[in-house]
């Protein structure tokens, strides 16, 4: 992967997005990294009476990059016709060039910064319905999605692709999984269910972490599958991307890529980016909302959607800034979460005594725990009604999935907290989940007598 960029010095009060990105330079001295007290110091303003071991939702930032979008706020503020003019695009360049080094792309004008993932979903799949519009493709051409995409991409997909004649299939995934090899197999077979009928795979959108439950997918495996078997474009959604997994676009081989950059990557909400192949480029992908740029490039468009605040997305050299004061940046926190999170998982796994939903190397910095089963998680009410029992009540803050059980099975796991682990979280915080849930199986608890 190509090496990432960071800012040399500090942003002047003036122009706090005038910074050039270079090459990434960490401290040289481990006593320049940032220290625990330095941590706790940027994340103060989270709820302190509150285990938040669910950043994979919202994501985190930290004081210092809050403050330099606050300056960014002010500028624009004080004086919005010189922003508009002589600071918002170069902005922008700045935040894409970063992006451009981080997922190893060929070329700057490959990347877009946009709202989020599923902004960059309905860019995608907006030029597939016009591809059914315009006779490109054929109704009833097939369109491949994982059954556990995740739900506003699916609902993009109700919306663009099945409304403009499309035949979406959902692959269906085994979960808990066991190894790849049960990803791959089902994903094949539903390439073959869509060519049924002489009818060609148009597209697939394939997630490189699914959400809820969350499985890290062979991205770079079934983008190959796709390639052999024809399927004319492939779009990875990796809302849980940068900051997550390991990015190399060019490894990775899909047609469009996006991630989020406010999940795990400590930008404010909220920002993402869009990388589309440069051979892609007569898919003419256009930002749905129309503005004065409409017919430049989406890059350009995506820039200038109206009068709005912009801060989040022009904000990203500063949050590159506050990554690269840990040790190794990126690659290094990546690494320590996803340790983290296995422990923690683990740990919870073995007091509760249950199990993990997927083998450690198939998880990034998020992992799935099964909950005991004696809590009586019948359906997806339940999951939301605990979820909310766990907040107002104990001060947990965690996620949980809802797994029908299999016919047959005695005694299953039904319900599956997602935690996360991301540098602010300490093991305290899931000790905490861990003796509440305890407490609840000691009193005989369960989600029945919860209210509607």
């Amino acid at each position: 992967m190509a090496s990432t960029a960071t800012i040399n010095g500090t942003t002047t009060a003036a122009d706090p997005i005038s910074r050039i990105p270079k090459k990434s330079k960490l401290p040289s001295t481990p006593h320049q990294f940032i220290t625990l007290a330095e941590i706790v110091s940027e994340f103060s303003h989270h709820h302190p009476s509150v285990a938040r071991i669910n950043n994979g939702s919202f994501g985190s930032c930290p004081a210092s990059v809050l403050a330099a979008q606050k300056e960014i706020q002010l500028q624009w503020l004080s004086q919005p016709d010189d922003f508009y003019f002589n600071h918002l695009q170069t902005g922008f360049l700045r935040s894409r060039t970063i992006v451009k080094q981080l997922i190893n792309a060929d070329h700057v004008d490959e990347v877009s910064i946009v709202d989020n993932a599923t902004t960059a979903a309905a860019i995608v799949l907006q030029q597939v319905a016009w591809g059914f519009a315009e006779g490109r493709f054929q109704k009833g051409d097939a369109a491949v999605m994982l059954h556990y995409a995740y739900g506003a991409v699916k609902k993009s997909m109700q919306a663009y692709v099945t409304r403009a004649g499309g035949h979406v299939i959902e692959v269906p995934l085994p979960f808990p999984v066991t190894c790849v090899d049960e990803i791959v197999q089902e994903f094949r077979r539903a390439l073959q269910r869509g060519k049924m009928g002489g009818r060609r795979v148009r597209f697939a959108v394939i997630d490189h972490v699914t959400s809820m439950p969350s499985v890290v997918i062979p991205v770079k495996e079934l983008v190959k599958i796709c390639r052999e078997e024809g399927v004319d474009q492939v779009f990875v959604d990796a809302a849980h991307g940068i900051g997550c997994v390991d990015v190399d676009v060019k490894e990775i081989g899909a047609d469009f890529y996006t991630s989020n950059l406010h999940k795990w990557f400590f930008c404010p909400s909220s920002v993402a980016f869009l990388y589309c192949k440069r051979s892609m480029e007569s898919c003419d992908l256009h930002h749905p909302v129309v503005s004065h740029a409409y017919g430049n490039g989406l890059a350009l468009e995506s820039a200038w959607i109206g009068t709005r605040d912009y801060s989040a997305q022009l904000v990203v050299p500063k949050a590159l800034e506050f990554v690269n004061r840990f040790q190794d940046g990126i690659e290094g926190i990546k690494k320590r979460n996803h340790q983290a999170v296995v422990e923690m998982g683990e740990m919870l796994a073995m007091a509760w005594g249950t199990h993990l939903g997927c083998p450690p190397e198939m998880c990034c910095s998020m992992i799935m725990v099964g909950l005991p089963a004696c809590l009586g998680i019948s359906n997806n009410e339940d999951t939301l009604k605990l979820r909310t029992h766990l907040r107002d009540k104990f001060g947990v803050e965690v996620p949980i999935y809802y797994r029908e059980p299999k016919n047959g099975e005695v005694g299953p796991v039904t319900g599956y907290a997602r935690i996360c682990y991301q540098v602010y979280n300490k093991p305290q915080d899931y000790y905490k989940f861990r003796d509440v849930i305890n407490e609840l199986v000691r009193e005989g608890f369960t989600c029945e007598s919860l209210p509607n």
